[in-house]
């Protein structure tokens, strides 16, 4: 068994064949899809496909793209639509230095905000970072990451594609790391490097569909199915079967959003 931890199935690229996208995940052996809303104003969007499909979950952030329009969301909003049961993790939250389409300051506010609404509500962060890793790093630190207590902060680096800095730096907060695509690119060979260091029990996998397809399905619209293929890249870089990659992210997805229900007697198939 596979899971997708992170795609966007509420993204028009979906809305003409969305159950066929949904079917061939499953016919490939992907048993759980986390789909993210990166917009309040698209929940009801997430919402909907969430209790349609039932092997499809949900999470509910504001991306570092719309900080800009919608930084007046509040933690106690955000962990409060997480009380859906469906709905398992904060974000994708973070910060976007390569496009900048939102202030850097409201960056900045959002994903602290997120912090808090991850740490009241339970359930992990999202994290997406691009070309900021020293601000993550210093702002998940300076928001108690790596820290103790009664509520701990537990998230995810989605989409891996930084520096050697951030990734151990997340891991020794306590975080996991998740890899796409990108893995799978000809040009990834220090991704692959670094990603030969980090823990196994501390990895998962995913596509950001419709983004960033993996090989051999590179230029394609990227789907849940197609994860497939950055796990057997994934088992080549560790030295392991494809079999027991797959049992590792799946177990290591269960862990970390644990308000997903395994599959019985399927959690690590």
């Amino acid at each position: 068994m596979l899971i997708d931890s992170h795609c966007h199935l509420d993204f028009p690229d979906f809305a003409d064949e969305l159950e066929e996208v949904v079917a061939r995940a499953g016919a490939a052996g992907v048993g759980r899809l986390l789909t993210i809303c990166t917009r309040l104003s698209r929940l009801n969007a997430t919402l909907g496909i969430v209790e349609r499909f039932p092997d499809v979950y949900g999470a509910v952030g504001v991306h570092p793209h719309e900080a800009g329009a919608e930084c007046h969301v509040t933690a106690e909003r955000l962990a409060n639509v997480t009380r859906h049961p469906k709905l398992v993790g904060i974000g994708e939250s973070g910060l976007d230095y390569h496009y900048d389409h939102s202030p850097r300051e409201a960056q900045q506010k959002c994903f602290r905000t997120h912090i808090q609404a991850a740490r009241e509500s339970g359930l992990p962060l999202i994290v997406h970072t691009r070309e900021a890793d020293a601000d993550t790093i210093r702002i998940l630190r300076e928001e108690g990451g790596g820290q103790g207590g009664d509520k701990p902060l537990r998230g995810v680096i989605h989409c891996f594609s930084s520096s050697r800095e951030l990734a151990e730096n997340a891991v020794e907060m306590g975080f996991h790391v998740s890899l796409s695509g990108i893995l799978t690119f000809n040009r990834s060979d220090e991704i692959r490097a670094i990603v030969a260091d980090l823990p196994l029990d501390r990895l998962l996998v995913e596509t950001d569909a419709p983004y960033l397809a993996p090989m051999p399905k590179r230029g394609k619209r990227n789907e849940p199915a197609f994860v497939a293929y950055t796990a057997a890249r994934l088992a080549e870089v560790k030295g392991i079967s494809a079999e027991q990659a797959a049992a590792a992210t799946t177990a290591n997805f269960f862990a970390l959003f644990s308000k997903v229900p395994a599959p019985a007697n399927k959690a690590g198939s």
